[in-house]
């Protein structure tokens, strides 16, 4: 490496697009030293607090033919570049910056004149410098399929199906499967803790975790007794059953740990959970099988019995 190689490695994204232009002509667009608070980060002390996060990024645009006119809706908007960081943000609670910066890079080559795109983050709170990534990306990239395009078509709304305790262990519980297999809607499966204790710590965000544990517990169990049902515990892995008629049955942790406004209800309140992830799938409909009243759900939502055969 030479000491250009190395000059251009740790200068602003703008020099290293200048550094590295191909011979066509392009005009650049750049979001200089924009800081925002997130929480972001794989390790544990990360969890629970916020950040700050740099971004620098520098977008290469084809040169416009016609005359501007000074029309602000004929250009490639510094907002966008704005707008394509705070959407992926607020999409969920990521652990890498290397997540991160390709989705914010995606984002943006998907507008119509963005050709290629610089994109630089950095953590300026994890020590006494700054640590990042930067990326480069081009409209090929997507083409090619490097980074895949966003998901055009929309997912079917799912049936998000509580099941108690008494149900998980039901003689019908092969025949509520049934009824989920035999439907047009993909089917998620919930449940809470079983009636044993679970451990009990004097820390409220460790009783959490280990509450959320338990219920994953009690979902293999299910996954046990029946090998038409796989336990999932992302929403990647939930869209993609979901699209494949796959029921799923949730383990809440990571989920619920990623989410940017998850919910607020404590993990021992296992059908306040399924009541939060129907409204959060857009669900038809939460089916609770117990002998509880009914929940209040943002989706349409309705008790079965125990001892009725069939959810249909």
């Amino acid at each position: 490496m030479t000491n250009k190689d190395i000059k251009h490695a740790f200068s602003h994204p703008s020099e290293r697009a200048e550094a590295t232009a191909e011979n066509a002509l392009r005009d650049r667009i750049s979001l200089r030293d924009h800081i925002v608070d997130v929480e972001i980060g794989a390790f544990q002390a990360e969890r629970g607090t916020t950040q700050r996060l740099k971004f620098n990024i520098v977008v290469e645009v084809r040169p416009y033919s016609d005359p501007l006119d000074d029309d602000v809706d004929r250009i490639l908007s510094y907002d966008t570049i704005a707008e394509a960081i705070a959407t992926e943000l607020s999409d969920e609670r990521l652990n890498l910056l290397e997540t991160l910066a390709e989705r914010v890079a995606e984002r943006i080559l998907h507008e119509p004149r963005a050709m290629r795109v610089f994109v630089r983050i950095e953590k300026l709170d994890r020590g006494p410098g700054a640590l990042g990534v930067e990326i480069v990306r081009t409209r090929k990239d997507i083409s090619d399929g490097t980074l895949e395009p966003p998901e055009a078509e929309s997912l079917q709304q799912p049936v998000v199906v509580y099941l108690s305790n008494e149900a998980l262990g039901s003689d019908n519980l092969s025949g509520w499967i049934d009824a989920l297999v035999a439907s047009d809607a993909p089917g998620v499966l919930c449940v809470g803790a079983s009636d044993s204790l679970a451990p009990q710590s004097s820390s409220s965000a460790s009783q959490r975790r280990i509450d959320m544990l338990a219920i994953e517990q009690n979902a293999w169990v299910l996954a046990g007794r029946d090998g038409r049902c796989v336990v999932v515990n992302t929403r990647t892995e939930l869209d993609w059953a979901m699209k494949h008629q796959q029921i799923s049955v949730w383990a809440p942790s990571k989920m619920i740990l990623d989410a940017v406004d998850g919910p607020s209800v404590s993990p021992r309140d296992a059908k306040a959970l399924a009541v939060w992830l129907a409204g959060l799938l857009h669900a038809s409909e939460l089916i609770v099988v117990d002998e509880s009243k009914p929940l209040n759900a943002p989706v349409p939502a309705r008790q079965v019995a125990l001892t009725d055969r069939t959810l249909f």
